[in-house]
Parts: C-alpha cells; structure tokens; sequence
C-alpha cells in the first residue's frame, strides 16, 4: 500500500467543478463565529458536490485570512452568498423549493438516521452559532429539525464536524440512493 499522490487523485479544475451537476442541497451558516469553522464547511461543501452556501448574520465572508487557510482553496469552487438576516435567507430559499432544515435538538428533531422519512426534495440545511445554535427566531419558519444521536456526555459537536456529518449522510441519500 501506498498513499496516491496529488497528480494521482484526478482533481477537477475549477472551471470542471462548476460544470458538475450539484446535489440539491444548500447550507446556511447562521452567525457563525469562527472563520476557520467556515472554511472547513467550504471544504467539506466542495467534497460531496453541494449546490451552495449562505453566509448569514455576523458569519465571516471570503477573503477572510481564517476562511481561507481552512477552505484550501474551495471559496473559488463553492457558489456562496452572504445575506444579512438568516430569516430573510431562510424565506429566499423556500421560495426556490428547499425544504428548511436546522441541525439542532429540539423537542420534535428527527434523528439523522432516519432521514429516509425526508421526501428527496431540494433541501436547506441551517448550521448555527457555535455557542447559541441555530437562531430560535427561524425555528418556526422551518420544515424541520435534525438531530445527530450522540452518547458522551456534551451532547455538542463542533459545527464544521456536524456539517461533515449531515452532508456526507445526505450526499448518501440523494446521489448514491442510500438512506
């Protein structure tokens, strides 16, 4: 065994990514605090082909200097957009057709592993402030909650780790049928 080389990995080109199809998934970074969270999300977006990102409230934009060293590249790749208002962006995707979703425990959460219960529409995924969550203010706006079943005793996960999480079972769901 031994470990591809970059030349090995048959890399897209910018210009290639853009022409693939995405999946039909949006994520929305609701005030998020930390630059270096955000360009992991882009990265990871970049990873499993997802159509777009939202950058809300008091969420770093590109070229920030912390976004840049962890998104290696993939603000270039990711189709993004900065809105001011998560509710004002969570009501510009749903009338586009994206079913809301936040990432969040809440009293009616669906588990991630049940996501098959989730019709393979566009979806919006709402990815919150690292210490607050996602904004209560948008919940009720929203199709939906889902949660990531966890056994420790923090119950909180990093929000990069969750988006990794959600979008690869999502990436799962919708371009290889599985659920």
């Amino acid at each position: 065994m031994r470990k591809l080389k970059l030349k090995e990995l048959n890399r897209k080109s910018i210009q290639d990514y853009q022409g693939t199809k995405k999946l039909p998934i949006i994520v929305i970074l609701d005030n998020i605090r930390s630059g270096m969270n955000i360009g992991s999300v882009f990265r990871t977006c970049d990873a499993f082909l997802i159509e777009k990102i939202y950058l809300t409230g008091i969420s770093s934009t590109p070229p920030h200097r912390e976004i840049l060293k962890t998104a290696i590249g993939a603000t270039e790749s990711v189709e993004w957009e900065y809105m001011e208002s998560v509710e004002d962006c969570v009501k510009h995707v749903k009338t586009r057709g994206y079913q809301t979703f936040a990432i969040e425990q809440t009293t009616t959460s669906i588990e991630l592993s049940d996501i098959d219960k989730i019709p393979n529409a566009p979806i919006a995924l709402i990815l919150g402030n690292e210490v607050e969550g996602v904004s209560e203010s948008i919940l009720s706006a929203l199709d939906g909650a889902i949660e990531i079943q966890q056994f420790g005793t923090k119950h909180s996960l990093n929000v990069s780790v969750c988006a990794g999480i959600c979008l690869w079972a999502f990436h799962q769901k919708l371009l290889l049928g599985r659920s």
